[in-house]
């Protein structure tokens, strides 16, 4: 597979939506949960989405539960804490693995496209960021710890 358009993902509303219907964009792809220490986050990636999402840019959301149980509620109870807590309005996606033998085909994708520190492919971590291209490749894989404000050059350069 050489980008993510071959895939699809169910949004946090249920419905199967195509990563194809994203083509042509610069996408933020991050692994989120509500109850972590970096939930702040959320603020940064949502001022990212309304900066630049009139130019071909948007932030997806994948809910994950696989780090110390931070993600443990619901579908909808996911979505209303981040509409109401941080007024998230990028896309939400249902929660889904990103390690393991459950790990989705979009993660297995994102973590062959781009290994992390020392090669290793596993997610270590609530908001790790995968930037995309425009061609739907990854570009480059980020540490929990970076601050979204800091993926500014890098988007930039994208759009």
């Amino acid at each position: 597979m050489t980008s993510i358009y071959g895939l699809s993902a169910r949004r946090i509303d249920g419905v199967e939506q195509s990563l194809a219907d994203y083509r042509g964009k610069v996408l933020l792809i991050v692994n989120v949960a509500s109850r972590c220490g970096l939930t702040p986050q959320y603020a940064g990636l949502e001022k990212l989405w309304r900066t630049y999402r009139d130019r071909g840019f948007a932030v997806l959301g994948f809910p994950c539960n696989q780090f110390a149980n931070q993600e443990p509620g619901p579908e909808p109870e996911i979505a209303a804490f981040c509409q109401t807590q941080y007024d998230v309005s990028f896309p939400l996606f249902a929660k889904i693995e990103v390690n393991g033998p459950g790990t989705h085909p979009l993660y297995r994708y994102l973590k062959s496209a781009a290994p992390g520190l020392l090669g290793s492919a596993a997610i270590k971590w609530n908001f790790t960021k995968f930037l995309i291209d425009r061609q739907g490749r990854v570009v480059r894989r980020y540490a929990p710890t970076v601050e979204p404000k800091v993926l500014t050059p890098a988007i930039e350069s994208l759009l």
